[in-house]
């Protein structure tokens, strides 16, 4: 498969107003951790299991260009909560419709040194407290033991 689909992430504040494309963009990288242990006895082993909280966690990076930079910036200085959405932009070879992150907060920001070719970027990390998949559906005609 040839990789032709553009991603795009936006943000809004649950102060309200509009979903913010955020652009131009470097990288996003949502972490979702979904820890588990097994519970052992000393007569039998993974008799049960223990589910830790799960935490979902991002980093983006920016360029300090326009306005982006400067709204994610006030965001983070006011503790403001907002959502995060990445989805398909153009094409469809993307294995979800989106992923919308709820209630996030920015907890470090950084801005890179200014050099003397190319914007400078700002790195952007925080956590959200939930978090929604929306994975794209099987063809009603087609199970998933279908799929190569």
């Amino acid at each position: 498969m040839e990789w032709k689909t553009r991603l795009a992430v936006t943000f809004k504040s649950s102060k309200g107003g509009n979903a913010v494309t955020i652009s131009p963009i470097d990288s996003f990288t949502p972490t979702f951790s979904l820890n588990a242990e097994p519970i052992h006895s000393i007569e039998d082993t993974h008799i049960g299991v223990i589910y830790q909280p799960q935490s979902m966690t991002f980093s983006m990076t920016v360029k300090a260009i326009g306005e982006v930079a400067g709204q994610l910036t006030a965001l983070a200085m006011d503790g403001t909560p907002f959502d995060v959405t990445l989805l398909e932009q153009n094409g469809d070879d993307w294995s979800f419709k989106s992923i919308l992150m709820h209630d996030c907060i920015i907890t470090s920001a950084g801005p890179s040194s200014v050099g003397i070719s190319g914007a400078p970027g700002a790195t952007f990390s925080g956590f959200s407290l939930r978090a929604k998949a929306d994975p794209k559906a099987f063809p009603a005609d087609q199970t998933e033991a279908e799929i190569p």
